[in-house]
């Protein structure tokens, strides 16, 4: 069985071309939904829109498999007297990009194009020779003569803006889009529910496949859905640097390259014995696996799992990611195939009640 069949590849097609910013993920999680039902025996929503499906829903030990669902974007903060968007970031924006990017303004009437502007190179001399993007000169242009005509638009503060650049596949090597930081850690997730019931595998406790919101400004979804679901174990995937890129210090990041399969981390919210079965079970099943460390938080919704409910054991498996938080986001489809493989695998191993304390007293 392929493990990234045409269906699902479309799937994760349709889930990155859609928007869904932080604190606005529900279209997204609706899509997701919707794929991830066949696979389950139970969905469920919580009141800031987390997603989960569950299999084996009445079992007391219970296994998160987790990502989170939103991206990076822009609120409105400000609309000047001649009808120009000034934004604050939502989520880790990079203002260095905007210049000359096409967004799309969710306002109150539906969807409405806009760009980020610029001054023509031929204008910026003298003291301008040197003008540089930053939070305080950026700003979106909807063609409006006045801020009347962009509050008749449905524009207002707190309006979301996003980029709208669509999935491309490079060279039949890479995935390229906005928001594969984490869309692609929902698309993997319910790849190994797929599996599962397509391979017609049993697990002997509740497995809750969760897609979490609200990640990029804190860890917030995950933070809420721990506290409702209060897991024994969780297994997280997220993304990270593929630190061979230009202008990137692997003796600062660590050494983790697209294309040689995805990472555990090694730091205080990642447990060592759940770290050693999933290194096991690359080994035993010949997935490649990359190491990275962690000093004091992972800046990932493990950290929220571990450190709550009195301390749940975590584990963080991520994805090699080029060019994080802007419009052009490459994962290699190789290791999107391993890090699904290595979870599917893991998830295999461990038991009901499964014991991974450090010591036994």
């Amino acid at each position: 069985m392929a493990i990234i069949n045409k269906k699902a590849e479309q799937f994760l097609e349709k889930y990155l071309n859609n928007a869904a910013p932080t604190s606005n993920e529900a279209p997204g999680q609706k899509i997701w939904l919707e794929y991830l039902k066949p696979y389950v025996d139970k969905c469920a929503i919580d009141n800031y829109g987390t997603c989960y499906g569950v299999i084996n829903p009445d079992a007391k030990f219970k296994v998160v498999l987790e990502a989170h669902a939103d991206e990076i974007s822009w609120y409105v903060s400000y609309i000047s007297d001649d009808g120009f968007l000034y934004v604050m970031r939502n989520g880790g924006s990079d203002h260095m990009i905007a210049p000359a990017k096409r967004v799309n303004i969710y306002s109150d009437k539906g969807i409405v194009r806009g760009v980020f502007g610029w001054p023509a190179i031929h204008l910026r001399k003298g003291a301008d020779a040197n003008l540089k993007p930053t939070m305080d000169n950026i700003f979106v242009d909807v063609g409006a003569k006045n801020k009347k005509e962009v509050l008749e638009m449905g524009i207002r503060p707190g309006t979301v803006l996003s980029y709208p650049d669509p999935f491309e596949i490079l060279n039949d090597k890479y995935y390229v889009c906005r928001a594969i930081d984490n869309r692609a850690g929902g698309f993997m997730i319910a790849q190994v529910a797929r599996m599962l019931k397509e391979n017609k595998k049993k697990v002997p406790f509740g497995l809750y496949i969760v897609n979490s919101v609200m990640e990029e400004v804190g860890l917030r979804g995950a933070s809420m859905i721990t506290d409702t679901i209060k897991p024994n174990v969780a297994i997280v995937t997220d993304v990270t640097h593929d630190t061979s890129t230009p202008m990137i210090e692997a003796v600062k990041h660590g050494d983790v390259r697209a294309g040689l399969g995805p990472t555990i981390t090694y730091g205080p919210a990642c447990h060592n014995n759940l770290n050693a079965l999933i290194r096991k079970t690359a080994q035993q099943k010949k997935i490649p696996l990359q190491l990275e460390a962690a000093s004091r938080s992972t800046g990932t919704d493990t950290d929220a799992f571990a450190f709550s409910n009195g301390g749940v054991v975590s584990a963080l498996i991520s994805l090699p990611l080029r060019y994080m938080h802007t419009t052009v986001e490459m994962v290699a489809k190789e290791d999107v195939e391993n890090t699904i493989k290595l979870m599917y695998e893991t998830i295999l191993k461990i038991k009901n009640n499964h014991d991974f304390k450090y010591f036994k007293v």
